[in-house]
């Protein structure tokens, strides 16, 4: 059995959009296969200080303050960019629609 295990961008986003919906944290752990609560914990902190970044470093790899993983070429940059803003818009869309959900307006 491996003892690092790296996680997808995607694992991690759908595990911080559930825990934003409300889902209880071992709830999360079993729906997506995370065995340590503090991993958890840490992309939650992540994503409250802004570094969403980080989601995609390797294991092992800390990246510095700003920076993000290397890239072979500018295109291979700009489509993870791209891939990374998109999988915020939809995070907050659906953050905003849960809002609106659990907070009607009168």
């Amino acid at each position: 059995m491996a003892t690092r295990v790296s996680y997808p961008v995607e694992v991690k986003m759908k595990a911080i959009e559930m825990r934003l919906a409300g889902v209880p944290v071992k709830e999360v752990m079993d729906k997506l296969g995370i065995r340590n609560v503090t991993q958890l914990k840490v992309w939650m902190s992540w994503y409250r200080n802004g570094e969403l970044h980080r989601l995609e470093q390797p294991v092992g790899k800390q990246y510095s303050f700003g920076k993000g993983p290397e890239h072979t070429s500018e295109l291979a940059q700009v489509k993870a960019e791209n891939r990374f803003l998109r999988q915020q818009l939809d995070l907050l869309k659906k953050y905003k629609d849960l809002e609106r959900r659990c907070h009607p307006r009168p």
